[in-house]
């Protein structure tokens, strides 16, 4: 687990940068965090590191967006859903379980027992010491991603 204090959109813009320019095909990215913390901006300029060009919007009414980049980038918001079988109405599990490319789910919290065994868990918090800074943690859950989260760590530290 490691954690990065960003103090403006900008700098959450740049570590999505940083993370799309290590981020592996076939990850999970489980994020969570209050409305307008920064989720979809983060989204937005990962997906922009990855090839995807035009715009990238939070699938809020859509539930799920489909980018092509260098590889397939699958992005659900799952804010409107209210009970878990709505998941398996957009297939949800078909494209998480065994994911083909990139899989960016916001609002994963709502759904807590949904989500995959493996994935990477990243936290959008604000710390209230300015209206734009956030605290970002990043961890694993499951074991397939702990390599990808230190290699991580050592690029965004450099």
């Amino acid at each position: 687990m490691f954690t990065r204090i960003t103090e403006s959109p900008e700098q959450t813009a740049a570590l999505a940068v940083l993370v799309g320019k290590r981020i592996r095909e076939g990850t999970v990215v489980c994020m969570e965090g209050d409305l307008g913390a920064g989720k979809t901006l983060f989204v937005r300029h990962l997906a922009h590191t990855l090839g995807v060009e035009g715009e990238v919007t939070s699938p809020t009414f859509s539930l799920m967006n489909i980018y092509e980049g260098i590889c397939p980038i699958l992005h659900f918001d799952l804010y409107r859903l209210e009970t878990e079988e709505q998941l398996e109405d957009i297939g949800f599990f078909e494209y998480t379980e065994e994911p083909e490319g990139i899989v960016l789910i916001e609002w994963s919290d709502k759904f807590p027992e949904a989500m995959p065994e493996e994935y990477v868990k990243v936290v959008f918090e604000r710390t209230g010491a300015s209206p734009e800074e956030r605290r970002i943690t990043f961890s694993c859950v499951g074991g397939k991603n702990e390599d990808f989260l230190e290699e991580l760590e050592e690029f965004c530290q450099s």
